[in-house]
């Protein structure tokens, strides 16, 4: 099949892309850079998710499309709250309003398992938002689609913001063994190549119109990680739990995200609603 992945020169999304070039798609990678991990049996287009001719050129003619394209970073979305809005709520829209014109069959959005929580900040906010736009945009054209909400991925190829390559980076090239949360955090870690393969296998009907959560299968304590690391590594010095509450992430599960119950107001007069409506028509007839 045509498959067109955008974000496909990121971590996750590079994985994705050569998961299904290993499986004889056509796969076209669209993305602000260009992949460092681009094979030779793919094509690439580089633009930003608003450069519509650019992302027409990308959807038109794909039978399937990711969306990898988004601000990722749970900690840079706390601090700029009006990019997490416009790339990945926005964005998500221009994609989705692109796939609908050219008949794409499926529309498969890259999410969070911080969608379904309290935790997360505006980076939960917009994702939460981008799904519903997937959903809404699915039912109300008839377009299929999946949602992959992912968990703790780490791996090759991840950047300075991934959990576990934080942790990583200051014990190989600080010798310090640092985390941001507490004592008692725990993940479930995913290698991205298991990632990479599930998501490829998600193309299969059986996923339609469905959310999916990809996560390990164990229970690993962060402190356990970093005893390991300790070891490992051999370093000396103990471990430190910063506790800082302000990054949003959530200790052991995300707590369960609940639209809060809502008290209707009690009016003790209201305007007549056929009274106010022959008022606007004759407004609108002069």
């Amino acid at each position: 099949m045509r498959i067109t992945v955008l974000g496909g020169s990121g971590f996750i999304g590079s994985h994705v892309a050569d998961e299904l070039s290993k499986k004889g798609h056509k796969v076209t990678i669209f993305d602000k850079k260009k992949s460092k991990w681009l094979r030779d049996d793919q094509k690439m287009l580089i633009g930003d998710i608003f450069n519509y001719k650019v992302l027409e050129k990308a959807i038109k003619g794909s039978q399937i499309v990711y969306n990898f394209a988004a601000l990722a970073n749970l900690d840079q979305a706390m601090k700029e709250p009006l990019t997490s809005a416009r790339t990945n709520i926005l964005g998500t829209v221009q994609a989705l309003s692109l796939c609908i014109k050219y008949k794409v069959k499926k529309f498969i959005q890259a999410s969070s398992i911080y969608v379904g929580t309290n935790q997360g900040g505006f980076y939960s906010c917009s994702k939460r938002a981008a799904d519903d736009y997937v959903k809404e945009f699915c039912k109300s054209y008839k377009q299929n689609y999946t949602i992959i909400r992912y968990g703790s991925v780490y791996g090759q190829r991840s950047d300075k913001s991934n959990g576990l390559r934080k942790i990583l980076d200051k014990a190989i090239l600080q010798r310090k063994l640092i985390y941001l949360g507490n004592k008692q955090a725990v993940r479930k870690y995913i290698n991205v190549l298991d990632a990479a393969k599930a998501s490829a296998e998600i193309l299969k009907n059986s996923y339609n119109k469905k959310s999916i959560i990809l996560t390990g299968q164990k229970l690993v304590k962060v402190s356990d990680v970093l005893k390991f690391l300790s070891k490992t590594l051999k370093i000396n010095s103990r471990a430190i739990f910063k506790n800082d509450k302000s990054n949003k992430h959530y200790v052991k599960e995300p707590s369960p995200y609940r639209v809060a119950k809502a008290t209707e107001f009690k009016f003790n007069k209201t305007i007549d609603f056929k009274k106010s409506v022959n008022s606007l028509i004759k407004e609108l007839k002069n």
